[in-house]
Parts: C-alpha cells; structure tokens; sequence
C-alpha cells in the first residue's frame, strides 16, 4: 500500500511540474521621438552682477546644420575675452577668440592739506 500512495505522490509531483502556459504577454510602452529635420533656434544671455563681480554673456542660433554665436566673459586680470564661433558639417567647428584689454580708470588725485610748520 505505501508504494501505491509513493507512485501517486510522484505522479502528483511530476504532473504539477508541467510547465505553464502564458495566456497574455504585457509589452513595454514605446516612447516615439519628433525627429525635425531643419532644426532651428535662437537664445541669448547676460549676466553682470555688481555683487560678486561676475560679467558673461552668450548669443547663439541655429538655422538647420548650422550653428553661430558668441560668449564673453571678464577674467580675472579684468580684461574681457569674446569668443565667436560657427559649426556646420563641411568646416566643423571654428573658434576666433579675442582679447579686450581691462578698462584702466584715470587715478584720483589726492590733494593734501598744507603741513603746519612751527618756528621758534
């Protein structure tokens, strides 16, 4: 009797074991991406903050493949370095970089009082 209910277990056991069939498959969500094939922009900046000093600006546009503008900023010697550049797909990109010398202010003149001279 015990082999009878062994032999059932193990017909139990490798019947249960069968694999599964899957009635639906869940499919991930695709994402679609605007292509445009003249992409076209523009976009400008400038930032001049008194309190920490900061001066820079940026220009840029773009009209299909290609792209020109130009950024500034104030470097640390107080001149101001201008930058302009294209790109397109025949030159690459080009960079003309230009230097303007820092805005020396005149000195002050400091007028001193006269000295009072004591005679004896």
């Amino acid at each position: 009797m015990s082999y009878v209910l062994l032999a059932l277990a193990a017909f139990v056991a490798a019947a249960s074991a069968a694999p599964q069939v899957l009635t639906g498959v869940a499919h991930a969500p695709v994402a679609v991406e605007e292509y445009d094939p003249h992409p076209q922009y523009s976009f400008s900046y400038n930032v001049n903050d008194a309190l920490t000093g900061d001066s820079k600006g940026q220009t840029e546009t773009r009209d299909g493949d290609v792209v020109q503008g130009s950024y500034s900023l104030v470097e640390a010697d107080g001149s101001r370095r201008v930058v302009d550049y294209t790109a397109d797909p025949v030159n690459g990109f080009n960079a003309v970089v230009h230097k303007e010398a820092a805005v020396a202010h005149a000195p002050v003149a400091v007028a001193h009082a006269p000295v009072a001279v004591a005679h004896y």
